[in-house]
């Protein structure tokens, strides 16, 4: 049991440092071959029912899942296990982890605003959410990438590392899965708004305890702890989204910015609280500043999930094992 454990964390810390090292790959990601197959998928099951979606859901999700725990299983039926286990663990992080690739998005938009090139920040700000960038000025484009790097810590670095920590291999690429889901399907549009109700209830579910530790880290991480524990518990209920709202507002706290306010999806225009209200509008400079938060907030994540893996494998492995236990003692004497 206690090996396992040390698999696990040795392959997540590698995992981590490959992610670090590379990023995504620009051909062949798994996440991307999941995508394509949940796509064929819905092809053939969407209805404009919650029902399919939810069929939908546990079938992507589900089976994600179910794969990779027939793969952690044949991986330990081979010789070598433990170094085996440690090679998919970090693997499976590498591939679900997404932290330099936002990191490197963020930035190139951030050089073009600084260069005054609005034209080209407008083009890029898709890879890192689905607003319309036409509609977009300077400041509000900083902001939608701030607000963009806040959540996506949780979602692509933080959330999968704890869901990791709880189920291994499987919890990894589980919630990777059921994130992906959620962006594919989880919109308020005509199409989806019952087809993804499952997708992104499901994705609320699995996100909560990540968004949560990524505002705690945050505010630890951050040059404003106090300002950041502040807007969060002040702001992070206000966002409509339970998961976003802690990290945004933690991050616009720990930043000195304000975050939130008006923004179009699609041509759908949402009028959002404003977090951080005492804070001063994102400029492009804050956009580096959040990236530096969202590694080092990742970096504290990943000690965070495998200490508490290691700490939990310790607690169960003495429990069930250790000379003179319960069950030792009730057949002495």
């Amino acid at each position: 049991m206690r090996a396992d454990h040390a698999s696990f964390a040795c392959g997540a810390a590698l995992g981590f440092l490959c992610d670090l090292a590379t990023g995504d790959p620009r051909r062949g990601h798994p996440v991307a071959a999941f995508g394509r197959a949940a796509l064929a998928a819905e092809r053939v099951l969407w209805r404009d029912h919650r029902g399919y979606g939810a069929l939908h859901t546990a079938l992507c999700a589900g089976g994600a899942a179910a794969g990779a725990a027939l793969l952690t299983r044949a991986v330990r039926a081979v010789a070598g296990r433990r170094r085996a286990d440690i090679a998919l663990t970090a693997a499976a992080t590498w591939a679900v982890l997404g932290g330099t690739t936002l990191g490197r998005e963020a930035r190139a938009i951030g050089s073009a605003l600084t260069a005054g090139d609005v034209a080209t920040a407008r083009e890029r700000l898709p890879h890192l959410c689905g607003r319309d960038p036409q509609a977009l000025d300077a400041q509000a484009i900083a902001r939608a990438v701030v607000e963009s790097v806040a959540e996506n810590t949780s979602d692509a670095v933080v959330g999968a590392l704890v869901w990791g920590a709880v189920g291994g291999v499987p919890g990894l690429v589980a919630f990777r899965a059921v994130n992906t889901l959620d962006a594919m399907v989880g919109h308020k549009s005509s199409r989806y708004r019952r087809f993804g109700w499952a997708a992104a209830r499901l994705d609320d579910v699995a996100g909560w305890p990540g968004a949560r530790l990524t505002a705690a880290l945050a505010t630890v991480a951050g040059p404003d702890p106090r300002g950041a524990r502040r807007v969060w518990r002040r702001d992070g209920r206000r966002h409509p989204s339970p998961n976003a709202g802690p990290v945004e507002a933690s991050f616009a706290g720990a930043l000195g910015v304000r975050l939130g306010g008006t923004l179009a999806y699609s041509g759908r225009v949402e009028h959002r609280p404003v977090l951080g209200g005492g804070g001063r509008p994102v400029r492009a400079a804050d956009i580096n500043r959040a990236v530096r938060l969202s590694r080092r907030v990742g970096a504290l994540a990943l000690v965070t999930s495998v200490t508490a893996r290691l700490v939990v494998g310790r607690v169960l492995s003495d429990r069930g094992g250790a000379p003179g236990g319960p069950e030792r003692r009730r057949g002495s004497g």
